[in-house]
């Protein structure tokens, strides 16, 4: 138990101070060839009350690629890790080597493929023109496409390599899915990646994101899946080196290239840890910020009429006269609370 939880504990304080370290290179990198948005979202079609709490000038000088800050940090912590244990091979070391087939293979390479995604759609943004470089409709269903895609093949992986057909219902004993647990798999997958629109306040993804794969790190060390812990582990030290920088005024942002890669990856660590249908709870900031969206587009189509002043919610909160600190101060609150909660459930379901 106690190198288990060296294990986790050593990769986990690595991936901070390695993000803390990586950060002013890569500032200075983001900076020098101006990575930032070229059209801000308070465009013509914007509401008065979106414009009213937008900083205009921030957002188009501030660089948005801040999440690879996260996803490079845990690729050399786990590049280390696993090529000390090849190069060094002892009890030890390969003990202390996370990178395993069954329980991190499939997560870390959602990661890459997610981030690398997001990647491509901050540079569209960046250095694009015409309507993907505005994130149209258009492009949108086509990243809502390619989320799917990544999806259907880690679900086939799911099914086909690893044998999972069923899903754990708390305090209920499984439900056999059997082949449709990859179908349902895309669903989750897409359900997360929607929660992607909380990054729209400084520090407000970093801090919410870091509970929620905190409280993973936890859940797997309670089912003995020490290597998913540690990845767990890895996220949450490199996700709040980010935030270190990320809180208001924020050096940059989180960008697509960290919240598609964290958010799909997220659903992967559910599946893998079968806590998919605790996810919710776990997750519930991005729960509550995705239905606040829902709600405001479904009332508008329906009833001509808005629920929300400003969607997604936090924005709402903005419009009413909150500052954004208090925002993202409570939303990481909530955060925390239904993190502590998820992982209870879990524990004891």
């Amino acid at each position: 138990m106690f190198l288990d939880l060296i294990k986790i504990f050593v990769p986990t304080t690595l991936a901070f101070f390695l993000g803390l370290t990586l950060t002013p290179i890569a500032t200075h990198f983001f900076y020098k060839y101006k990575m930032w948005k070229r059209y801000s979202r308070s465009g013509n079609d914007a509401a008065v009350d979106f414009q009213k709490i937008h900083n205009e000038e921030q957002e188009l000088k501030t660089p948005r690629v801040g999440g690879i800050i996260i996803w490079v940090s845990v690729l050399l912590v786990i590049a280390l890790f696993y090529f000390i244990s090849v190069l060094f091979p002892s009890l030890g070391t390969e003990k202390m080597n996370f990178l395993s087939r069954n329980q991190t293979l499939i997560p870390f390479f959602t990661l890459i493929l997610g981030s690398i995604l997001g990647l491509w759609d901050d540079l569209i943004q960046i250095y694009g023109k015409g309507s993907f470089a505005r994130d149209d409709k258009s492009w949108r269903k086509w990243k809502a496409f390619l989320v799917s895609f990544i999806a259907l093949l880690i679900g086939c992986w799911f099914f086909y390599k690893l044998g999972m057909t069923s899903i754990h219902v708390p305090f209920g004993g499984d439900l056999t899915l059997g082949i449709l647990i990859i179908p349902f798999f895309i669903i989750v997958a897409l359900a997360t990646f929607s929660g992607s629109v909380i990054d729209g306040i400084d520090g407000l993804s970093g801090g919410v994101l870091a509970s929620i794969f905190g409280a993973y790190t936890v859940i797997a060390y309670a089912n003995n899946q020490i290597d998913i812990a540690t990845f767990s582990g890895v996220l949450t030290g490199a996700t709040l080196a980010f935030l270190w920088f990320n809180i208001p005024p924020a050096r940059f942002y989180m960008g697509e290239t960290g919240m598609i890669g964290l958010t799909v990856t997220l659903a992967t660590l559910a599946f893998l840890t079968d806590t998919v249908l605790i996810l919710p709870v776990i997750a519930m900031p991005l729960v509550v910020t995705t239905l606040s969206d829902i709600i405001q587009m479904t009332s508008r189509a329906r009833r001509g009429k808005k629920v929300f002043k400003l969607a997604p919610l936090h924005h709402h909160f903005e419009a009413i006269g909150w500052s954004s600190a208090k925002v993202t101060m409570r939303y990481w609150i909530f955060g925390v609370i239904f993190a502590i909660i998820g992982v209870i459930l879990a524990v004891t379901s």
